[in-house]
């Protein structure tokens, strides 16, 4: 998943990014070493606060841009 390197782009730590989700920092850092996978809430909610399509943050595209 590309969630550290959006994380990275945007200039935020991962307790950062938990609080503004209403996150554990655990859980950020898991997902992000792959150790656990997001549920489609928590996608959602990545997704929405990165503003790129599900996709893009799974790696299933290289395009971040909505299709809207």
């Amino acid at each position: 998943m590309r969630l550290r390197y959006l994380r990275q782009q945007k200039q935020i730590s991962q307790l950062k990014l938990a609080m503004d989700l209403n996150m554990n920092q655990n859980s950020i850092s898991r997902y992000e070493t792959g150790e656990y996978q997001a549920d489609y809430e928590t996608l959602i909610k990545l997704a929405d606060y990165f503003n790129v399509s599900i996709d893009y943050l799974l790696e299933r595209t290289d395009n971040p841009k909505l299709n809207k």
